[in-house]
C-alpha cells in the first residue's frame, strides 16, 4: 500500500519527518543555473515529529525541534520516504545537526 498523503505519516518515538528545502536554480542576478551544478542543500523543514523518546526511567524527553521548524541535517543518512513525486526523510532527532533561527 503506497502513502497518499504525507499527512497520514506520524512519525514515531523520537523520529522527525522532514523535507529537503530545493535550491534556487536562478541566481541572486537572474542567471538560470543547469540542473547539474546545483548541489542538494542541507536544510529541511521539519513537517513532523514523534512523542519523543523514553528514558530509562520511562519518563518522556521533549524533542529538540517541532513542526515548521528549518534545520540543518545531514548530507546523508536517514530513512527515504517517498510520495507521489516528492521525497521525505525521516531523521532521529539527535540526528537533527542544528535549528536554524530566523
Amino acid at each position: 500500500m503506497a502513502l497518499r498523503n504525507i499527512k497520514n505519516l506520524a512519525p514515531l518515538l523520537d523520529r522527525v519527518l522532514v523535507q529537503r528545502i530545493k535550491p534556487e536554480a536562478k541566481t541572486a542576478s537572474g542567471i538560470f543555473l543547469p540542473e547539474s551544478s546545483v548541489k542538494e542543500m542541507n536544510e529541511a523543514k521539519v513537517l513532523a515529529t514523534g512523542p519523543g523518546a523514553m528514558d530509562k526511567d520511562g519518563k518522556r524527553i521533549a524533542m529538540g525541534v517541532a513542526s515548521g521548524d528549518k534545520v540543518l541535517i545531514p548530507q546523508y543518512g536517514g530513512s527515504p520516504v517517498k510520495v507521489g513525486e516528492e521525497e521525505y526523510h525521516l531523521f532521529r532527532d539527535s540526528e537533527i545537526l542544528a535549528k536554524i533561527n530566523e
